[in-house]
């Protein structure tokens, strides 16, 4: 075997890794960047890319749809679903060309091949051993299924969902998390009858609670089916359908089952237990700086236990780029990572729920503005609202420590509300900027303006 050494080795070149790669070259870092598949990874050829293509042509197809609403004579003639996957697919196509343009420039060496964790300091590739000053795992996730659930047939993930050459006439959701919401959504809006099955209490379950109402209030308007806090117990393929079981007893009738229960961390046969790495139960331990147990060695993504985000990953990838170059990088807060869920209408958030501000800071105070006071949301004929979180009670100051957002395009809205609670700005501060009007941003103004008690638009 031959070896060969730079200062850094990357293994994975998705989100996290990429990442890496990038600001370590930039950094003067020579680097090895290691994947088995296509440079950038689940989100950007399985996952967050495809998926928001899929999505937008949802829209497209409900603003057709209800065209004649407005004045504007429309229908939908159909779903082409080869045309979607040519749109959805060249949008792929054209990032995959940039990123790997991207990484050429930056005279990072691409190694195309599965590679294995050896030793703290070295990867091995088909007979070739990759040595680094430090080495950064970055191995992604795949679509978790559950005990005795095979995939196959009509059982299918998120990965052959993005595939199907016809709109299925009858789906099963089971999980109504992110994923599951989101092609719940989809399918909905090329026609589909979906139902969605959660085990836990309410959809959305890791947002706060006020979300996953407002979501629920809506799948109801357009006709979404959604069973919460009832349990799957098994799944019966025909020639022509899949009969999904439930704990209650009832049986749903579908053409397909998508199986959208999470994502678990892609750790096993890289040789990371082997070559001593601290595990739980899949995941790879690290400490608040993404270093493992051994030595010169790191871990980003979806491997490290917390939020699985493509921009969390991308975060991550710089933070120890910076941190192996020396320059001391702050420490990456959870709670500040922005989450969108890309459904119609949108979930958007950022910081903590009023349940855990309350763990954390006691007394809180909550301002829940709707967003039929707001012009823009009216032209859009969206409805929906935005919780404001304020860390102390009524008539204390105190920063706002959680927005959250249900409404059209309200993922658009994330940057300032991440930028309003990474600098713990109290409501008053906000309410002193001059927010463009008609815009939806407009209503993250007036909502501050309320919490600082001089309400506008809203009673206070």
């Amino acid at each position: 075997m031959t070896e060969k050494s730079c200062d850094l080795v990357i293994l994975g070149g998705g989100s996290g890794g990429y990442a890496c790669a990038l600001r370590a070259a930039e950094l003067g870092l020579s680097v090895v960047l290691i994947e088995k598949d296509k440079l950038g990874g689940t989100c950007l050829h399985r996952g967050c890319i495809p998926t928001k293509a899929l999505l937008h042509a949802a829209e497209v197809a409900d603003a057709a749809r209800e065209g004649a609403q407005i004045g504007v004579r429309s229908s939908v003639a159909g779903i082409d679903m080869p045309g979607v996957h040519a749109y959805k697919d060249g949008v792929v196509g054209r990032l995959y060309k940039g990123l790997q343009g991207l990484v050429k420039s930056r005279k990072i060496e691409l190694v195309t091949g599965a590679g294995t964790f050896v030793a703290p300091n070295a990867v091995d590739v088909d007979g070739q051993r990759y040595v680094g000053r430090n080495v950064v795992l970055a191995t992604g996730s795949y679509a978790r299924s559950l005990p005795d659930l095979e995939i196959g047939g009509r059982v299918i993930t998120s990965d052959q969902a993005l595939t199907l050459d016809t709109v299925p006439q009858k789906v099963v959701v089971l999980g109504g998390g992110v994923i599951g919401v989101e092609f719940a959504s989809v399918w909905r809006s090329f026609g589909a009858e979906v139902t969605v099955i959660e085990a836990l209490p309410r959809l959305v379950p890791g947002e706060d609670e006020f979300a996953s109402k407002l979501l629920e209030r809506a799948f109801r308007r357009r006709r979404i089916t959604f069973k919460t806090g009832v349990k799957f117990t098994g799944a019966r393929q025909t020639g022509d359908g899949v009969t999904v079981s439930l704990e209650t007893g009832e049986d749903l009738e579908a053409d397909l089952l998508l199986v959208a229960v999470g994502r678990g961390p892609n750790t096993a046969g890289h040789g990371y237990d082997e070559a001593g790495v601290a595990m739980d139960r899949g995941f790879v331990v690290t400490d608040e700086r993404l270093r493992t147990n051994l030595a010169g060695v790191y871990a980003v993504g979806d491997i490290v236990p917390g939020l699985q985000l493509a921009h969390r990953g991308f975060a991550q990838g710089i933070f120890v780029a910076e941190d192996i170059a020396g320059l001391n990088p702050p420490v990456i807060e959870e709670a500040g990572i922005p989450r969108v869920t890309y459904c119609e209408p949108e979930v958007a958030s950022v910081g903590l729920t009023e349940a855990q501000a309350r763990e954390r800071h006691g007394e809180v105070q909550t301002l829940t503005y709707d967003l039929g006071g707001n012009g823009k949301s009216q032209i859009l004929r969206t409805s929906g609202a935005i919780k404001l979180v304020k860390a102390g009670a009524e008539g204390t100051p105190g920063p706002v420590v959680g927005i959250h957002m249900v409404g059209a395009r309200v993922g658009e809205l994330i940057g300032e509300a991440q930028l309003i609670c990474n600098w713990a700005a109290v409501p008053g501060e906000v309410a002193r900027f001059v927010h463009a009007h008609p815009t939806q941003n407009e209503a993250l103004g007036e909502a501050h303006l309320a919490l600082a008690g001089k309400p506008l638009h809203t009673h206070g």
